[in-house]
C-alpha cells in the first residue's frame, strides 16, 4: 500500500472516485454530443474561453489583492491557512451568481409560472445564502484557531523531554 502511495500520491480511494468522476464525465459527453454535438462544442470552447481569459485574471487578482491585504497585518492575521477559509464561500457563492444570473439581476423572463415565486425574492435569497456560506466559513475558521490554541496551551506545558520535573 506503501508503495502504491509513493507511487500514485495518493491512496486507491482517491484513484477510485477520480475514475468514477472521468467515467461519468464520459458519459455525460456521450449524451450530449448524440443530441447537440455543434452547441455542446460551441458551450464547451466558449466556456475554456471565457475561464481562462476572464474569470481566470479576476479570481486570481482578487484572491492575491486579498491576501496582501492581509498578509501585511502580522499581529492580526493568524498563522494559519486562512486564506481557503475565504475562498471556498466566494467560490460556491460565485458560482451560485454565474449560474443564476438572469434571475438574481432580475435580467429573465420571469418564472413565476415555473416557480411561484415573485421575481425580486432571488437577490435577497443569493444574498442570504452567501451569508450563510461567509457564516459558517467563519464558524469553522473559529473553531480550527480555538483548537489550534489549545493545542499551543497544551504543548507549552508539557515538560521538554528528558525532564521529569526532578532537579
Amino acid at each position: 500500500m506503501a508503495r502504491f502511495v509513493r507511487w500514485y500520491g495518493s491512496g486507491p480511494l482517491h484513484l477510485l472516485v477520480l475514475l468514477c468522476s472521468f467515467a461519468l464525465t464520459a458519459y455525460a459527453m456521450v449524451r450530449l454530443f448524440a443530441v447537440r454535438p455543434l452547441g455542446v462544442a460551441i458551450w464547451f470552447v466558449g466556456a475554456a474561453i471565457v475561464h481562462d481569459l476572464i474569470l481566470l485574471p479576476l479570481y486570481s487578482v482578487a484572491d492575491l489583492s486579498a491576501y496582501s491585504v492581509l498578509r501585511h497585518r502580522p499581529g492580526r492575521v493568524p498563522q494559519m491557512p486562512w486564506i481557503n477559509y475565504l475562498r471556498v464561500p466566494t467560490f460556491l457563492s460565485g458560482v451560485l451568481l454565474l449560474v443564476w444570473f438572469p434571475l438574481i439581476l432580475d435580467l429573465a423572463i420571469p418564472y413565476r409560472g415555473d416557480t411561484r415565486l415573485p421575481e425580486g425574492v432571488y437577490l435577497s435569497r443569493w444574498l442570504a445564502i452567501t451569508g450563510v456560506l461567509f457564516g459558517a466559513s467563519a464558524l469553522a475558521f473559529a473553531l480550527k484557531l480555538r483548537r489550534a490554541s489549545r493545542a499551543a496551551r497544551a504543548d507549552e506545558k508539557r515538560p521538554p523531554p528528558g525532564h521529569d520535573g526532578r532537579p
